[in-house]
This record gives structure tokens, sequence and C-alpha cells, in this order.
């Protein structure tokens, strides 16, 4: 008699256990996979939510939630998110920035999860800036970053000036006397209105490390396993040649110190600059939507130092540790990067696709809006050596950015920039050295 009763209670324990656990995997499955984006133009934001909704109709059991992030709040954002474990299933970056959360452990390895459809169709390159020596993949790279430089066409022709092209790319030399040739006092007041070119140097780290590569430098050296940073000839090249043309030449406007490539686009309609030199290729955007209608322009190809070789940084999709649904969070990665979604968000930001397949698509070779030259860039794009260093992100806002800014600023020589960059930089990287965390 007891051994049946004990038998009953064990059933009903058990179907009370069964029926409470199902009950808490309907409602989890039931609550929608968040996501946060970082789109911020209007048309990338559209696209956005328009792949979201096709996602939803078509797999009512996983559904997604759009959640509108910024730039400016994503780190503080996530950072306390992984804390507390209250994290969005999936979330968009950048790889320079992924990197440091990788190293704290913070994001899942989506290598398991990626298809041979989709790593066969990234470029290497972009993987590269995702991928741990390990084999960890701690993002999807979706779109490129790049940096261009832009032309007032009509300045050009005045001057009888041949813009260069992918089979004749500029050195800096080149840019350098073309940059002298149109800047000019035009109406001889003598005040210069007219430079040959504007450079956004208000927070100059982004364009200086990448553009370095082209001159042979990194700043970054490895060390064993460490790194630490050195501003050698190479490195004093690229910023000795930026420093000549603010003020030995004076072909770059001073207001390039104070400004960001954003910021100038009004004066290149203006005609106010003939150029603007190593601004991202989104700005081609704004030209397009708000340049006048007679205005015309034209981008570069890589300017030629010793090489045409520049860094690249990725935008990256990342599903977090402490996400309970990473392989459904998975399958939503794999349809919002699709070859053909990767290319309308590619199209709608301005900026190269991270998909072979996207870019032999007719539209990554049209002439008009550039993008048969900047997406030609592809070849000339690469890693930096600082990849993968532990603190790169603070080193950048806390030593690079202030430092060449007053660099730029007319306040310290080269070799004063390169002792204080050396210095403070070894300083920073000595603390994430004492905290173990290796790339």
């Amino acid at each position: 008699m007891k051994r049946n009763i004990y038998i009953v209670l064990i059933l009903l324990v058990g179907t009370i256990l069964f029926f409470l656990l199902t009950r808490k995997n309907n409602n989890h499955q039931n609550i929608p996979l968040r996501f946060v984006s970082l789109a911020w133009q209007e048309g990338t934001i559209a696209t956005n939510k328009s792949i979201v909704n096709e996602w939803n109709a078509a797999h009512p059991d996983i559904q997604v939630e759009y959640i509108q992030g910024t730039w400016n709040s994503a780190h503080d954002y996530l950072i306390t998110a992984f804390e507390t474990g209250d994290v969005p299933d999936i979330f968009h970056y950048e790889s320079s920035v992924i990197i440091d959360y990788a190293m704290r452990g913070y994001l899942t390895d989506l290598s398991p999860y990626i298809s041979s459809e989709m790593k066969n169709d990234i470029l290497d390159v972009a993987w590269a800036t995702v991928t741990r020596p390990n084999g960890e993949v701690d993002g999807i790279p979706f779109l490129i970053e790049s940096l261009v430089v832009l032309y007032n066409k009509s300045l050009f022709k005045k001057e009888g000036i041949i813009p260069p092209t992918i089979e004749y790319p500029w050195t800096w030399d080149d840019l350098q006397s073309a940059a002298r040739k149109m800047t000019k006092d035009t109406n001889g007041d003598g005040v210069i209105d007219q430079y040959g070119a504007g450079l956004g140097l208000r927070n100059s780290a982004n364009i200086i490390m990448n553009t370095s590569i082209s001159f042979g430098g990194s700043f970054f050296k490895k060390e064993g396993n460490h790194f630490v940073v050195k501003v050698n000839d190479e490195e004093k090249k690229l910023l000795q040649t930026i420093v000549d043309m603010l003020y030995k030449d004076k072909s770059v406007s001073p207001a390039s110190i104070g400004e960001t490539g954003a910021g100038m686009i009004p004066g290149l309609f203006s005609g106010r600059y003939a150029m603007l030199v190593g601004i991202g290729s989104w700005g081609r955007q704004q030209l397009v939507e708000n340049a006048p209608k007679e205005f015309q322009w034209g981008v570069m190809p890589p300017i030629k130092a010793k090489t045409q070789t520049y860094g690249a940084s990725t935008q990256t999709l990342s599903i977090p540790k402490k996400s309970k649904r990473a392989k459904e969070a998975m399958m939503f990665i794999d349809f919002m990067l699709s070859s053909k979604n990767t290319a309308r968000l590619a199209l709608n930001d301005w900026m190269i696709p991270a998909r072979i397949s996207c870019l032999s698509m007719p539209e990554f070779k049209d002439k008009i809006g550039g993008w048969d030259i900047t997406c030609s860039a592809v070849s000339t794009l690469s890693i930096g050596s600082w990849l993968g260093a532990p603190g790169y992100v603070e080193w950048k806002s806390r030593v690079a950015n202030p430092v060449l800014q007053e660099l730029f600023a007319g306040r310290m020589s080269i070799d004063d920039a390169a002792r204080r960059i050396e210095h403070e930089s070894n300083i920073v990287l000595s603390r994430y050295k004492k905290r173990g965390e290796v790339w």
C-alpha cells in the first residue's frame, strides 16, 4: 500500500515539475529576441526595421524586437548589460570594440553556428577583424568602413588638374602638390578663402592609425605576449606630412583641427575645400542627398605612400554569452546578413559590403555615387597590428586623440608628440598587461 502511495506521489511531483518546466520554457520561447541596432541614417534604420518585420512575418514562433541604440551610449549600455545579465540577444557594434568584450568573456563564440555559405562568402579581411587566434569568432562582420578622398570636380577642372584613377592612383606628393595649387586668396584681400584640402582631425586616431599602414607604420608592436607603442620614422612621416600641409604649405584648412569629416562637408559644397581627405565612405550619402544641384564631385582611389594599403574596420553583429537563445539569435543573424540583405544594408549605409557576392552586384560597380572606386579599394584593405591589443579603445580616447590634437594644433613638435605617445601609451597598456587579458 505504502509503495503504491510513494509511486503516486513520485508521479504527481514529476507531472507538476514537467508542467512547470514546460510552462517556463514556453514562456521563455514567447519572449521576443532583443536586437539592439546602432543604425543612424534614416534609410538604414528603415532597412533594419524592414528586415526585422520580414523575419517576424516568416517566423511567428521566434519573434525579434527591434531596439534603437546610439553610438554614443552603446558602450556604457552594453557594459552594464554584461555585468547585470540583462543582455540583448543580438547587438550591432564595431570590430575594434567587441575585441575588448571578447577578452573579458562577454561574447558567445559564433564559430559553431556559422554556415559554410556565410563563411565562404565573407571576405577574409573582414573575418580577420573578429577572429581570435584560437579560432573563436566574436561577431559577424557585414559592413566595412573605409577612408576615401572626396573632391570638387569643378575646381579640379578650373585648375587643369587631372584626378587619379584606379589604374593611376596619386601619391601623397601628388595630393600635396594639387592641394597647394588649389589653395588661393580668390578675392585678393590677403586671406585664404579656398583651401586645397580639409581633414577632420578632431578625433584623428582612426584616420592616423588606418593611414599609417600605407606609410609602413603601425604604432603598435608585439613583444612576446604583450603590446607596446613605438613611433618610428614611418609613423613620423605621416604626422609630418599633415603638419606640413597645415603650417608649411597652408594647403589644409586650420578649421580641420577642430572638425570632424562630416562637419567639413558643407565647406566642400561651398568651394572652401577642393578635397576632403580621410573621410569615411559613408560621407558620400550626404553629397548625394544634400549637395547643390550643380555641384559635381568624385571619389579618389586610396592615396599611395609606400603602398596603398589601409586599415579596415568592420561593423558586426554579436551575441552575448549570457543570452539563453544563442541558436535562435544566430538564425536571425543568418537571415539578416544574407547576401540580399547585406547589399540592402550596405547601399543604405554607403559602406562596403563584407560579402563577396554583393561586390559582384552591378550596384557596387556603379560610377554614380562613386561605388566603383569605393569598392575597388577592397583589395587594398588590411588589418592593423593593433588588432587584439588589450586597452586599444581606451588608448585611442585617452592617449592618441588628445596628443594628436595638440600636435595638429601646433602646440608641440613631432618628436615631442612621439615621446608623449610612447610614454603615455605604455602606462595605459601596462594596466591591461596586469589583468592578463590576451586576444
